[in-house]
This record gives structure tokens, sequence and C-alpha cells, in this order.
């Protein structure tokens, strides 16, 4: 083998090495068991799967036990047929067979915007006896850190450095299961360092390799103590280089003392053979494309005569990787920073030369080798993960509520929903029905300032409700049934309840007083919960307002106000039906259920009157569903019921006038009213919000079964709301499916799962939602009819996805006026929402989120093009994308 081939090898093998972290050294005793973690100010230092706290022999750092930092995870050790010599925090480890991810969370003293070294290790030791070494993903945070792959790990396991300023008073390590093997993990250490040195600029630094040039590759590896940061340092030594060294103390005098680089570490240096020889070593980066930065540490070692010095010239690839030469001073460091753009190739050769006119070879004492890394995740608003690990601790949860609560979307936690919309992610939706809670409603909650959903039903809450529910702005749904709450409701809540701007169920609790005048002694007090709990309840409802009806008309000659209309659902006679509509002079829709007539009530509000048909399809079981479930449902995108006629044969529904119609008319190709895109999307976020609110926001769900564009009504503005419930079902829990013998809906619109099987559940609904969203992108209908044979949207669209050509998938009538990424954007939304398997469909309150963030997408994008008075199409922004299942929507790509 030639020189160069070998040198070549040999540095491959040394930075193979540094690597994997190999340690080469004895594990310590447990003598000092006890010490406590702040011994060393500004470390933390973790052995994973100990059960017992100790110093560790070599280093003399206090290790501690993580059986008091988290709650998940199995203990295990390593096999005895692992090395002797291995690290005593390498004998233990926690393996995570349950769960997808697992975190430990750091509280370093000093808390946010220091500088951190970070360090996590892996020895597997065949701990399991199955010889087979897993591969899975190691996060720093919210962000991918490194994929921890122990296939060619040497006989001391690898560890991984990482150099990170957190934003957060807390850093979260977390493993992440791939499907590739358990997740496990020996040892996780913190090191506090100056926050001068090794500027991340924003983002992370992994370290490839901590170099100590000079020393045989046999030796130990240098850390602490000699290193105040605990750097690891591997020696390198390459056969044609000549090693130096010096028994004098080196001093730091320079303005980067501040690096601290070990004096041991820096009495050692190499050497080339003259002066005409440099010093040379090249390494490859993970990726062409991946940002390096190496730092160059010397120190002149050899005494040279009175007024002479070393002076150097570093080149990368052939060119100066700096303008000026370095001049080095007897027994001082000096510290060589990178330039101020990254590196990058697929190979980057250094080689240290003498300057011209130096007569003295060139040396190196250490070099270290850094990966810039990306933190693209932004964390979830602070105010809400402290509020949401309070939470946590004073319920005393136990569910893996771990890392952070929002980001990665895909591991986000159970029970919460987030909004992803604005640059900080925030909790939307919190579901701990069912968690054994007890004592009062936290404080906590009130810091969740965007929740717009809070279920805390059949806990063991006690106490009275507080006033502060009433104050957070965007909560419009409040679950609090089968609680233990005593006392007055606060007035504040029961007032927006009563303007619909909130859902409040407080029904099933010993005292659910609902009055101020209640709270004086008055029993005669009507107690009305606003959400029903079963179908007895539904009956009950039905009861207590024809009374409550009969009773008003009574008094009032039978008018109807503005009032009731807003909060009550009235019983009307037919003769009253009859005046209302002006002897059904106007129709403005019908179906299988009858003909829908325009109306007008006395105080001139508009109304639709949906009459059933003596020949109706659908008949009176229908009717009744609806008009059930209209009466216990109150959102803003769903359609509301002013009161229904049931009288005899003659059956009539009353609803909120909707004067655009639906959906179905304005994309119909008829409709020289083309909608924009805009406008699009803005409908399908609000029908979103309608469905989201049936599938997640009633207690129980309820799935509507017949989502169509023809079922989707547009009040004078635009805003969507859903209608038609009469197929609609109340599931017992989230999680149950039915089965029926005669799959009901429309053709075109039917998940293909529930026509096989029979079984409906959300996500038949997120199906049916699917299509109407491609409805919406496209302008086609779900059926396109030809005169040979009829063409389902799916079938028409793949091929047009699968080429890339976005504008032959939107709706040809926007003529381009839209945004190609928000386009692409809704396209795999809608793709998300129709794999043929139900499980793989997401749940609709994430097709939500992703619907608001392609809808901010197109509004911060329209913004830019109103600024720069640019076309649409033309603004070159990129856009994260729905992960899917389809192969279609990665071709898309």
């Amino acid at each position: 083998m030639n020189s160069a081939s070998n040198l070549k090898a040999r540095l491959l093998f040394v930075l193979a090495i540094t690597f994997v972290g190999n340690s080469r050294v004895a594990a310590g005793n447990n003598q000092n068991a006890g010490r406590k973690l702040d011994e060393i100010p500004g470390f933390i230092s973790i052995d994973c799967g100990s059960n017992e706290d100790y110093i560790d022999e070599q280093t003399k750092i206090p290790y501690v036990s993580d059986k008091e930092l988290i709650d998940t995870g199995i203990v295990k050790t390593v096999s005895p047929e692992s090395p002797r010599n291995i690290r005593q925090n390498a004998k233990n480890l926690r393996s995570f067979p349950q769960g997808t991810r697992n975190c430990y969370t750091l509280r370093p003293e000093k808390g946010k915007n220091n500088n951190y070294l970070i360090r996590a290790r892996f020895f597997y030791g065949n701990y399991d006896g199955k010889n087979q070494t897993p591969v899975f993903d190691l996060h720093l945070g919210v962000n991918e850190w490194k994929t921890v792959n122990l296939t060619n790990a040497g006989p001391y396991g690898v560890h991984y450095d990482i150099i990170h300023v957190p934003l957060m008073d807390y850093i979260d390590v977390c493993l992440i299961n791939t499907g590739r093997g358990v997740p496990f993990i020996s040892s996780l250490e913190l090191r506090l360092l100056d926050n001068s040195i090794y500027p991340t600029q924003g983002r992370a630094l992994t370290k490839l390799g901590g170099l100590d040039v000079g020393r045989n590759p046999s030796d130990s590896d240098v850390r602490y103590p000699d290193d105040g940061y605990d750097r690891i340092w591997n020696p390198l030594l390459f056969d044609q280089w000549i090693p130096i060294s010096t028994s004098s103390t080196v001093y730091s005098l320079s303005t980067d003392n501040a690096y601290n680089i070990p004096d041991v570490v820096l009495r050692t240096a190499a050497k080339s053979q003259n002066s005409t020889t440099p010093l040379s070593f090249y390494f490859s980066p993970p990726d062409s494309l991946s940002q390096c930065y190496v730092y160059f540490h010397f120190a002149e070692i050899e005494k040279l005569e009175n007024g002479q010095q070393r002076e150097l010239t570093i080149l990368l690839n052939g060119e100066r990787y700096l303008t000026e030469s370095v001049t080095l001073d007897y027994l001082n460091s000096r510290t060589i920073l990178p330039t101020e753009l990254a590196i990058m190739g697929e190979r980057l050769n250094f080689s240290i030369t003498a300057a011209e006119g130096s007569k003295f070879p060139p040396i190196l004492n250490a070099v270290e080798i850094f990966v810039s890394k990306e933190l693209p995740n932004k964390t979830t608003a602070i105010q809400d993960v402290e509020a949401i690990m309070e939470i946590k601790k004073l319920y005393k949860l136990t569910r893996n509520w771990q890392g952070d609560p929002c980001v990665p979307r895909e591991y986000s936690w159970d029970g919460l929903h987030c909004s992803y919309i604005y640059n900080i992610p925030s909790i939307i939706s919190v579901n701990l029905s069912s968690s054994n809670l007890t004592g009062k409603i936290a404080t906590s909650f009130s810091n969740l300032k965007a929740i717009e959903s809070l279920d805390l039903s059949y806990n063991d809450l006690t106490g009275p409700l507080p006033e502060f529910l009433a104050q957070l702005p965007n909560l419009y749904s409040v679950d609090l049934r089968g609680n233990k709450f005593t006392g007055s409701i606060p007035e504040d809540l029961l007032q927006k309840s009563r303007d619909g701007t909130l859902v409040l169920s407080v029904n099933e609790n010993p005292d659910p007083c609902q009055s101020v005048a209640c709270k004086r002694g008055k029993k005669k007090e009507f107690v009305i919960p606003v959400v029903a709990s079963s179908t007895a309840a539904v009956l009950l409802l039905l009861f207590i307002f024809s009374r409550l009806a009969i009773y008003k008309q009574k008094r009032h000659g039978g008018m109807v106000t503005k009032s009731n209309i807003k909060s009550k659902n009235q019983q009307y006679s037919y003769s009253e039906v009859v005046s209302i509509t002006n002897n059904f002079e106007t129709i403005i829709g019908g179906g299988g259920f009858g003909k829908v007539y325009l109306g007008k009530l006395k105080d001139e509000i508009q109304v639709a009157v949906k009459l059933l048909s003596p020949s109706s399809n659908q008949g009176y079981k229908e009717f009744q569903a609806e008009a059930q479930l209209l009466m216990i449902v109150h959102h803003r995108n769903l359609v509301s019921l002013v009161g229904y006629c049931d009288e005899d044969d003659q059956k009539a529904l009353i609803y909120e006038y909707m004067e655009n119609g639906n959906l179905h008319q304005h994309l119909s190709v008829k409709n020289t009213n083309v909608m924009t895109w805009n406008e699009r999307l803005n409908i399908a976020v609000d029908a979103a919000h309608g469905l989201e609110y049936l599938h997640n926001g009633c207690k129980p769900p309820i799935i509507h079964r017949d989502l169509k564009t023809s079922n989707i009504l547009l009040t004078g503005h635009m805003q969507a709301k859903i209608a038609d419930f009469g197929l609609s079902r109340i599931f017992a829990t989230e999680s149950d499916s039915h089965v029926s013998t005669c799959p009901a809906g429309t053709l075109g619109y039917l998940d293909p799962e529930y026509q096989a099987s029979g079984n409906f559940n959300k996500k038949s609904d997120v199906y049916s939602f699917g299509i109407v969203l491609f409805e919406l992108i496209t302008g086609r209908p779900a059926i396109m009819r030809g005169l040979e044979k009829n063409i389902h949207i799916l079938d028409w669209i793949y091929p047009i996805i699968e080429s890339g050509d976005i504008q032959s998938v939107v709706d040809p009538r926007l003529q381009g006026k839209f945004h190609t990424n928000s386009a692409w954007k809704a396209v795999e939304i809608a793709l998300s929402c129709i794999p043929p398997i139900a499980s793989l469909r997401p749940d609709i309150s994430q097709v939500l989120a992703e619907l608001k963030e392609c809808l901010a997408l197109e509004m911060t994008n329209a913004s830019l093009a109103t600024e720069c008075n640019m076309a649409p199409s033309s603004i070159p922004l990129e856009t994260s994308y729905l992960e899917l299942e389809s192969d279609i929507a990665a071709l898309a790509r």
C-alpha cells in the first residue's frame, strides 16, 4: 500500500473510532455512591437503568439513577459476555418496548439561552439475548438529531455529541421507535459550555470527532477531569507523521482561551517530515450537502531559536482555507475558528503547510469536526407547555405524555389536539374524559389561551365550576358531565351557553345548579343540559322543549321572538307552518325527505322549512333522528334548528335560512359565479370544523354518514354549515364501529370499507370529506356522467396527480388564480382522507389543522404577491406537506 492510501486508510479508521465513541477504559467501582448530581457545576450525568447513584472511578463524575426521572421503559442489564472493562454507565440500560416516543427531560440550572454539550451513549451488549442490534431515531426536543444504528458499532458501543442552545429552560431527549427494533439508552449527559465558543447560530452542532493529534491510537481517550467541559478526545497519529511532545505547561493566553483545550491534549502534536511536506488528511461528511465546521487547535511545543516562529498555512481542497497565515508562539495555544461560511462537499481535503519562506515543518495539536444540524420544528407555546405539565403533575396522570405536547405532529400527546396555523403551535383541545381526575378544576387550564374544546367528563372532580372558563376567548365546548360539582354555574358561562357561543354540558352532577336563582333556593327552576348523553336524554329533551314551547305560547300568544330562535327549539302547529311559508309559496330545494320552502317568521327572520312528503323514502324515522340531534348539537358550522312540527301526519323541520344555497350548486358548471380559491379553502375549513365538533366535541360522538356537497350549506357571507342529519348515528364510545346491513349514504361519497363490511365509524365521514375536498379543488362532481360510462372523481384525478400537473388538477375556471404550494397541500390533505383502509386515514382534527395551515399559506402568499406586485403562482415559497401513506402523493411532490 502506498503512503497516500495508507494515510487515507488510517484516518478513516481513526475517524470511525471517533464516531463510535470508543472509551477503552476500565469501569469504576461503586464505592462513592450517594454523591449528589450537582457536585460538578453545569453537569448532569444520568446512568439509564441504574438503581443507584455513584461516582465514576476514572472521571470522578457523579452519575445518578434515572428511576426518578422517567416513568416508562424497562431496566435491563447487558450480557455477562460483554467486555469486562466497559464503564459502569454501560452495564445497565433502559429499554422502551412500549410507546412510539419516550423522553428524558433535562433541566439544567442555568436554563435557556446557554450553550450545552449533550451526549447520549448506547451500548447494546446483547441485553435481550437476540444478538440483533436495533435501529431507531434520537430526537433533540422536537427535531431529529440522529438515527441510532448499532450495526457497525465497536465493542464499546456508540455515543453521539451535540452542541445546542435551548430556547426553553428544559431540554427533551427522545427515543423514537421506527419499527426496526426496540429503542434503548445507556447514559445521558449534559455539560455547560461557555457561551462564547462553538457558536450555533440558531442551529445545533453535531460532533463528528475530537482528535488529539500526536498520541498513539492505543492510548486512552482524554476527557474530564483533564477537559473541564468533558469533551472526548480520541488519539490520532499517522505513520508518516512525526510525534512531538513537551512536559511543559501550555498556556491559553489568546482571545480564544474560552475553548479551554486540555493541557494534556496540547502538549502532544504531530509534524511532517520537513517544511516542504504538508500534514494532509481528509474526511467525508454524512452527505455532500452537510454544512461542516472544522476547528484547528495549535500550540508551539518545540523550543525554537530566539526570534524564530513557526508559520502555517491551511488549505482546503487546494485553496486557502484562511486568507492569513497562522503564527505560533511558544507554549501558547491558539484556536483557528471556522470560516464564516460552512464548507460542503463529498470529501473535504485539508493540508497544513509551512508558510512561504518558513523553514519549519507544519504541526497540528488537535482538531474538532462538526456538522450543522437544522432545527426546523418550533416547540409548542411555552405557556401551553407549562400549563399542561402542571395539569399532568397535579392530577398525577400516568399516560405517556412525554416530550413536546404538539410537535412533531405525529407524536403529539394522546387526548390533545393542536393548532399549527401560526409559527408557534398551541393546544386547542384537551380530552381527559374518564382519566380518574380528582379535586377541583386546575387553574392551569386558564393558561391555555387558544383552547377551543375541553372535556373533563366522567371523573371525580369536585367543587364549584371556576369562572375562568368563561374568560377563555376561543372556548366553545366544555363537557363536565359525570363529576361531583356543586354550587351554581357562573352567570358568564350560562350567558355564553344561552347566546350559542359555548356548548356547556353539566348534567349527571349531583347539584348542577344552572342559575343565580337556584342559588337562592328556588327549587322550581328547570335544569336543561346543553348536551345529552343517551337516547333517553334525547327523548327527555324533546319532551321538555315541547312543554316549554306550549307554556310559552300560552303566555305570549304563540309569538316567536328573536331570543327564542337563538337559543330555543320551538314546536309549531301545522297552521303556523302554512303561515310561515305563505301557503308553501316558494320552493328553494328538495331531496329524499321532501321539498324545502322559504319561510318568514313574524319578526321577519327568514327560515327554511323542510316538509316531510307522504311518499318520502326516508320517513318519520329520519325526521325524528334529525330533530333529536339538532336539538342537542350547537355549533357555528352546523345548520341550526329553529323548530319543528309534529302534528298527526304533518311533519316539518324549520331551519335557519342559508342565503347562498348548497355547495353543490356553487360548484356546478352551470354556475357563472365561480368561487375563488380562497373561498374554497375557507369552506373546507368551516366544514371540517363542523365535522370535528360532531366527532370530537360531542360525547358520545356523532357520525354524519351522508356528508356531501349538497349537504354543506352557505350563508350570505359564504360561511359553510353542515346540514341533513337524518342518517346520523350516535356512538356509545369514540372507538366504536357500527354495522349496517344496508349501508346508507350517497354513491360516490361512500367509504369503500363501509360498503364492503357495513362497518361505519368516524373515519367513514373522513373519507366522504376527502371526496368533498376533491370537488372543491377540481370543480368536478364525485361521479362524472359520461355517454358510455360514469367515472368516479378518484379514477379521474389519480393519473393527473401522478403526472405532477397541478394546473390540470385545479378547477380550470379559476384560470390559474391560486398558489401552487397551497394547491398541492390541499391535494395531499384530500389524498390522506381516502385510503381504502379506514385506519390509515387521519382524524378529522388533524385534517382540520392541516387545512388551516393550507389557508394560512394561501393568505401569506397572497399578501406577498400584493406587496411585491407578483402573480400568485410565481411566489417561490416552500411548504411542509402532510405525511401520507399514498404513493401518488409522493409522486406528486
